[in-house]
């Protein structure tokens, strides 16, 4: 596919004179094609389901959710990935992101890295992706080779493939079970992508990793439940989260948090169910780490 026929690399004809507005009408116009983002997402909602379903089941068999991309769509999918750690207490290896060229692609771009449909296979390979994993390739071009040869080599192995663009009929969409395409429009500024684009991938994002912790039990309500005090800023939420979620004092929270050894989720059965440390930690996993049925 040509660059021009790309609705993310087309000129936006409401912004031709983009650099003689005052900055408060090119302010006013970022956030009127801003409002186009939420509108072109919900449209994919279908598609979202259909991939939080297999994210979850995948992850119940023990299975990751890997993410890929090349750019500001890799960048995106590494910082979803390394939210997941302190959100959900989840592992690093649970939830991950491939940049094109590697991590140091981060901050300064790795010439001819999302070119290479080889790099996008081997860096799976060297994951050893499995039939239980779920690979998101990420693309808002929904051409990237880098993206194209992971997902190719994930659908040879069995794993779910997912594919996140913002153009419609977007190559990636062919190479994946459940593609995604938000149609956002034309940029303020011409092929930026990193804008609007940038924004739509950020919401799948979101509600890939968050609706599917949900799913596996790593939320109480709209508590965050398995969050990892790893700082006393993340202390203190936790101890917020345990009066929220039981009624209890300040003062109960942060003595049952501490005889759970900092598990969250153990001292809210503990303080919901009365129970000792070593009785609600059994009924928590007969639960299968699902506070709600934990504590009824």
């Amino acid at each position: 596919m040509n660059l021009e026929k790309l609705t993310t690399e087309t000129r936006n004809q409401k912004t031709m004179a983009l650099d003689m507005l005052s900055v408060k009408e090119m302010l006013e116009l970022m956030n009127q094609e801003d409002q186009r983002v939420p509108v072109a997402v919900s449209k994919e909602l279908p598609q979202i389901e259909c991939a939080v379903d297999k994210i979850v089941a995948n992850f119940k068999a023990g299975g990751r959710l890997i993410y890929m991309g090349a750019g500001t769509s890799g960048r995106l999918g590494v910082l979803d990935a390394a939210e997941c750690v302190p959100t959900f207490g989840t592992s690093p290896e649970m939830v991950q992101g491939l940049i094109a060229g590697g991590m140091s692609a981060m901050t300064v771009a790795v010439e001819g890295a999302e070119d290479s449909i080889e790099l996008g296979q081997q860096d799976l390979v060297d994951l050893h992706l499995t039939s239980h994993d779920t690979v998101v390739g990420v693309a808002a071009s929904g051409r990237t080779p880098y993206v194209i040869g992971g997902l190719d080599y994930a659908c040879e192995v069995g794993a779910t493939t997912v594919s996140i663009a913002c153009n419609a009929d977007a190559s990636i969409s062919q190479h994946a079970q459940i593609p995604i395409e938000v149609e956002v429009g034309p940029e303020i500024l011409t092929g930026s992508t990193r804008l609007k684009s940038g924004t739509a991938q950020k919401l799948v994002l979101n509600m890939l990793s968050t609706a599917s912790m949900v799913g596996i039990g790593k939320v109480y309500k709209n508590l965050m439940v398995d969050v990892k005090p790893t700082n006393e800023k993340l202390v203190e939420r936790a101890k917020r989260i345990i009066v929220q979620a039981t009624d209890c004092s300040d003062e109960t929270a942060m003595k049952v948090f501490m005889t759970a050894d900092q598990n969250v989720k153990l001292a809210i059965v503990m303080v919901l169910t009365n129970m000792s440390k070593a009785e609600a930690s059994v009924r928590l996993d007969h639960a299968n780490g699902f506070v709600r049925q934990a504590v009824n």
